[in-house]
């Protein structure tokens, strides 16, 4: 069999799964045995336990379930809600202040969550009645909160980046410096957005603050704002300036939190509790995800359908743009059924070595990843940071679904920003080996 009717054969089982029903990671799981089994036999079965094994026990990995219970940690701790009413305070005045406030608070919370519904939940949660209770109209309020989520796996750490380099064994901290940059600038894309628009529709959000209180307010809004700030800082600086890996700043982090949390009394033993119980919920599922996604690679490899697509690509005479706007059709369109780890996952292991073949630089192509991955977050029917959002605010799909596509077509510049421009990308990542 043929490389091209193997991948059609993969692409048929995946499909078929899905629909039937059958987890992605099982899903992905039963096509990697399947398709090592087509093309050596059951003489590589036994590299099945190797793997898993391998996989188990990555020390990169290991950074997962600890910036999970961090980010777990700090959304049970009361800091998160502080530190969501600080920024309002220190924006108070500011026409459409408290849509800035999510965009603010989403980008600094995905410093801490790692993920992108986590960040939209937890900014949501506090900021949904709010923002009804002063007036803020839902077009603005919603589409802030999907579209500032999904700076959760953009800016690190990011659970997506830490599979990505796992699976292209790239290095996890040039990823995550290669993400910090890019992620401040679409958040200063999204603020613009919300300023323009609140200025040509003055009816979405209130006007007439209580300027009197301004000073005071904002003292207090800095005090509240500091302590996440310090934690901020302290995991990513560490990880900059060469101090510790990017697992150990996971354990590290995990620390700070816990007596962050202590320190201000707001962590108790129940709020603990959920939070290393949710942390081991989330890790094994991602674990599990990213063991079976290791046997898809495998068979990928071994089938030769890698090399195989990517000699097709560079004799059909496709250039590195042609094939970037591609690469965008295709993550838009999977986006739409699939959440984003498995999108990564499915299609990493097939498309690396065609991003190699085209020159793309590998830690450039992992942030380009997460902002597709960011742009399936926000495309119905499957996109995830829609639920989440209408969990808490209970408004109609379609109207979440509207107030989030200028989002999304923000991101899709932003990409188109990125392939004109890598050293957006790349300037942090150089600026470390330097």
């Amino acid at each position: 069999m043929g490389w091209a009717e193997t991948l059609l054969l993969y692409g048929a089982l995946i499909g078929g799964f899905l629909v039937g029903g059958v987890l992605i990671g099982a899903t992905i799981g039963i096509v990697g045995i399947v398709g090592v089994t087509l093309a050596a036999g059951t003489r590589l079965w036994p590299t099945f336990g190797d793997i898993i094994w391998n996989t188990a026990t990555s020390f990169t990995l290991v950074a997962i379930p600890l910036f999970v219970l961090m980010g777990e940690i700090i959304l049970r701790s009361g800091l998160a809600r502080r530190f969501y009413g600080g920024v309002a305070d220190l924006l108070r005045g500011v026409p459409g202040a408290l849509a800035h406030t999510n965009i603010v608070g989403c980008a600094a919370f995905s410093a801490l969550a790692g993920s992108t519904v986590a960040t939209a939940m937890t900014v949501g949660t506090v900021a949904v009645p709010e923002m009804r209770r002063r007036g803020y109209g839902d077009l603005l309020t919603l589409g802030s909160l999907t579209g500032g989520g999904c700076l959760g796996i953009l800016i690190p750490p990011s659970i997506p980046m830490i599979v990505y380099a796992s699976i292209t064994q790239t290095s996890v901290l040039a990823i995550f410096m290669a993400g910090i940059l890019p992620g401040l600038l679409l958040a200063l894309t999204f603020v613009i957005y919300i300023a323009m628009r609140v200025l040509l529709q003055p009816e979405l959000a209130p006007t007439g603050p209580e300027e009197e209180e301004a000073p005071r307010s904002r003292l207090k809004g800095l005090r509240d704002c500091l302590p996440v700030a310090i934690l901020i800082t302290a995991v990513i600086g560490s990880m900059y300036f060469g101090i510790v890996t990017p697992t150990e700043a996971a354990g590290f982090g995990c620390l700070l939190a816990l007596v962050l949390g202590l320190l201000y009394r707001d962590l108790g033993l129940r709020a603990l509790t959920e939070a290393l119980r949710n942390a081991v919920v989330t890790s094994c599922v991602v674990m599990f995800i990213t063991i079976f996604a290791q046997f898809l690679s495998f068979a990928v490899v071994t089938s030769g359908v890698s090399r195989g697509l990517s000699g097709a690509l560079a004799d059909a005479g496709i250039g590195p743009f042609a094939f970037f706007c591609l690469l965008i059709l295709i993550y838009v369109a999977v986006g739409m059924f699939i959440d984003g780890l498995s999108i990564m996952l499915l299609t990493v292991p097939v498309l690396f070595p065609v991003f190699e073949v085209m020159g793309y630089d590998a830690v450039w192509m992992g942030v380009v990843l997460v902002l597709l991955i960011e742009l399936g977050a926000l495309t119905p029917p499957m996109g995830l940071n829609l639920f989440a959002v209408q969990s808490i605010s209970k408004a109609p799909l379609g109207v979440i679904g509207r107030s989030s596509m200028p989002y999304a077509v923000i991101i899709l510049g932003f990409c188109l920003l990125m392939y004109a421009v890598p050293q957006i990308a790349l300037l942090m990542p150089d600026l470390l080996r330097h």
